[in-house]
Parts: C-alpha cells; sequence; structure tokens
C-alpha cells in the first residue's frame, strides 16, 4: 500500500497523518480486486478455491444519475435537518437538565456501567462524535473477513453506477473499508481533524457535513465513471475525510502543515489543499485508477463550498425548520 502524503499540523491542532492509500491487489471470493477507495473488477479468475459469488456487472446507463442525484440530495437534506433537529434536542434537554437539577436525585451508576459513564463523561465533544464512526466502520471491515458475509458486503458496501443497489451502496460505501491499513489511515486522519473541525462547526453539524461530502463524493465518482464509461467499485471514508479537510483548510489556510518525515519542507493548509485537489485534478484527466481522485474532488469541493456558502445560507437559518419542530413538539 502506498501512503500518499503525510501530514502533521501545527501547534494549534493535534499530529496527525493526511493519507490516501492505495491497498495492493488481493484475491478475493471469484475474481481480484485493487483495493482502495477504488477498486476495479478484473476478469480474471483466482486460482484459490472459494464460494461462487456472481458480482454484478450491469451495463453503465446515464439515465441512473438522475436516481443518483435525487438520492444524494435527499440524503444530504436529511443529514442537515437530521444535525439541526439534534443540535435543538440537545439544547433543550440541557436546559431542561439545569431548571430540574435541584428537583432531581442522580443515581451513580456503580461497576462496569458507572466506569463507561464516566470514561465517556470525560470524552471531548470531538471524541464522542469520532468513537462511533470508528466503532461502524471497524464492525464493517470485520463483517469483509466474514465469507458469508461476502455478497452483501460487495453489493452494498462498495459503489459503482453500474450496479442496481447503488443508491444505499452510496451511503453505506464511506463506512466501508476492506484494506486495515486504508482503514487505520482513514480513521487516523479523521481523528486528528475532528477537534479543529468540532470546535468551529459543533458535533451536529460536523457530522451533517461529514455525510454530506461522503454521498455528495459518492456521486461525484458515478458521474465520472458514466462519462468516462468504467464500472469501477469503490469504498471508503476518503470522500468524506476530504470534506472535512476541505472545510478546514479553507477556514484556516495559514494553519501550518508538514511532512511528518520532511519537517524542514512546512507548508500552509491552504497550499496543502490545492495541491491535494491539482493531484486529483491530474488523476482524473490522466485516468489513473489506483484511488477515486474524482470522489476526493467532491468531497473536497464541498468542504470549500459548505465553508464559503453553505454554512451562512443553509446552516444559519435553519430557524424555520426548528420553528415546525417546536410546534411539532407540543402539539405531541
Amino acid at each position: 500500500m502506498t501512503i500518499r502524503t503525510l501530514l502533521f499540523l501545527g501547534d494549534s491542532a493535534n499530529k496527525c497523518f493526511f493519507t490516501t492509500v492505495r491497498c495492493c491487489r488481493s484475491k478475493l471470493q471469484t475474481s481480484q480486486y485493487r483495493q482502495a477507495r477504488n477498486l476495479r473488477f478484473r476478469v480474471k479468475q483466482s486460482e484459490e478455491s472459494a464460494p461462487n459469488i456472481q458480482l454484478e456487472h450491469g451495463v453503465i446507463q446515464p439515465s441512473r444519475l438522475w436516481k443518483h442525484l435525487g438520492f444524494t440530495v435527499m440524503v444530504s437534506g436529511a443529514s442537515i435537518a437530521g444535525a439541526a433537529i439534534w443540535e435543538y434536542e440537545r439544547i433543550r434537554a440541557q436546559t431542561y437538565n439545569i431548571i430540574y437539577r435541584y428537583r432531581q436525585t442522580r443515581v451513580n451508576r456503580t461497576g462496569l456501567r458507572g466506569k463507561v459513564e464516566t470514561w465517556w463523561r470525560n470524552l471531548s465533544e470531538s471524541q464522542r462524535v469520532f468513537l462511533p464512526i470508528l466503532f461502524i466502520n471497524a464492525v464493517v471491515y470485520l463483517a469483509w473477513r466474514v465469507p458469508a458475509l461476502q455478497k452483501t458486503m460487495l453489493r452494498y458496501f462498495s459503489t459503482s453506477p453500474s450496479t442496481s443497489s447503488s443508491c444505499l451502496s452510496m451511503v453505506l460505501s464511506i463506512f466501508s473499508h476492506y484494506s486495515i491499513l486504508h482503514l487505520a489511515a482513514n480513521m487516523f486522519v479523521l481523528n486528528s481533524f475532528s477537534s479543529i473541525a468540532v470546535s468551529s462547526l459543533g458535533k451536529e453539524q460536523f457530522l451533517a457535513l461529514y455525510l454530506s461530502s461522503g454521498v455528495i463524493s459518492t456521486f461525484t465518482s458515478h458521474l465520472y465513471k458514466t462519462m468516462m464509461r468504467a464500472p469501477n467499485v469503490s469504498l471508503g471514508a476518503s470522500g468524506a475525510i476530504m470534506g472535512i479537510f476541505g472545510f478546514v483548510c479553507t477556514q484556516y489556510p495559514d494553519l501550518n502543515i508538514n511532512i511528518i518525515f520532511l519537517p524542514m519542507f512546512p507548508f500552509t493548509a491552504g497550499i496543502a489543499i490545492k495541491s491535494i485537489m491539482a493531484i486529483d485534478v491530474t488523476g482524473c484527466l490522466l485516468r489513473w485508477r489506483y484511488l477515486d481522485h474524482a470522489a476526493h474532488l467532491g468531497g473536497a469541493l464541498f468542504g470549500i463550498f459548505w465553508y464559503a456558502w453553505g454554512n451562512a445560507h443553509i446552516w444559519q437559518k435553519r430557524e424555520p425548520l426548528l420553528n415546525f419542530w417546536h410546534k411539532f413538539r407540543k402539539s405531541q
């Protein structure tokens, strides 16, 4: 596996690697795959004995893009609306806890449950967002290791514009990693940038940006593959992470970043995002297939868009939705 870029933040943030990885070829079921965010089908049969799983090599139909676009808009809108309601409910619960805290007797948990509750309360806000994402990704990774689940994982946790299950897999694939190094690199990057992003956005808006960037990056990948007639299969959280990375680098363009093994060559976050996007544009133009460069671009562009316009004109104008939700709750 090749690690493209290794970065760490300066004094204002935790150390981090920003990695985009290419996993080595591996033999899985009846076909060989190239692992990472972009997996390419190969016709050559594996010499290893494996269950006879028929992969769906459908014809790419451009008309499907309309369905994918509608699904992308629906998921992004639901993510943003759900995050706004989640924030409302959190603030409401905190307010009631302050008002009634003298009327209620707190139950102190003991044993393992008490230790878990204490551990969770001591976590930072960003850690409380990151750890559930890490857990979901780890469970999905382990599911890839179960032979009986291979057909389900290929159908729903990897995505291609040529498959009939492509809409649902557009979301599920952003939590899916086949390689342990791919999973570890992506989660390390997400953990490193999440503290800055959560402090700027709050945990609810952070999660909305993460999910929206993920599904939009997948749609961008589908659009590119349809244009190029390349029914490659993709998976991984890179597109969603690029959305967070694009937002952070746009908000803090002067943030000092160094290549971890070459600290004598510092550069800023603004240069970092431009350089990575330039590599992804080159990859799209030259049709490099080791990485899903279109997905990376889609995620990064949405992160930049969210900082430049989306936060002010979408998130900051969520009051009508919250008023509707408030009235709906009172009517129940």
